[in-house]
């Protein structure tokens, strides 16, 4: 009798034991992947941007969706093209801003392209320019913001639906990335641009 209450014990122990297991491991499926996510798509300068983007009417989590696609958050990021800071803006962009109106150029200068602050004004005032040459129609002011306004006005114009029209394999990569990093951001960061 010692031999199988020592087994029924056992027994009821194995239950118990494998609840034990699925619940450690539906609480790492839970909380892990927020953790690394979290570390795979960052958020940094939140004042800035909130400022910028409720300034220039543009979705705070876009601006960090292109801010993680254009320069991983490091504001001294700079392409072979002259892009430069954490939106990657070409120095023109930023004039053409300043001479349409759309950012103080005393206020921020555009030559300091590697301040987060003044690139953050600069590519929110941008998306806004870009987003309301087109509509409001997002997919086609990101695709213009990697290759530029003529080549989507083109696109626009062969297929109503923009990604299968996009003739750079870059860009319909960026399209889809920056999209990808914007659901990110509004899953990870729910209460960061309040």
């Amino acid at each position: 009798m010692n031999r199988r209450g020592s087994f029924l014990r056992w027994y009821r122990a194995v239950p118990l034991t494998v609840v034990l297991i699925f619940g450690l491991v539906s609480f790492a499926f839970t909380f892990a992947p927020s953790l690394l996510f979290k570390s795979m798509y960052p958020l940094r300068y939140e004042d800035e941007i909130t400022a910028s983007a409720s300034a220039h009417g543009v979705d705070p989590y876009l601006v960090a969706a292109v801010i993680r696609s254009e320069s991983s958050w490091d504001p001294e990021a700079s392409s072979h093209q002259g892009a430069r800071g954490l939106m990657q803006l070409m120095p023109e962009t930023a004039q053409d801003m300043v001479s349409k109106g759309l950012v103080d150029g005393k206020r921020y200068s555009y030559e300091n392209l590697e301040d987060p602050a003044i690139n953050i004004e600069y590519g929110c005032a941008y998306l806004s320019y870009l987003l309301t040459y087109f509509n409001g129609a997002t997919d086609r002011a990101i695709a213009a913001y990697n290759a530029g306004m003529g080549n989507v006005d083109g696109w626009a114009k062969q297929d109503k639906l923009l990604h299968n029209a996009i003739t750079f394999p870059e860009t319909q990569a960026y399209l889809v990335r920056v999209n990808m990093a914007k659901a990110r951001y509004q899953e990870l960061y729910p209460q960061a641009f309040r």
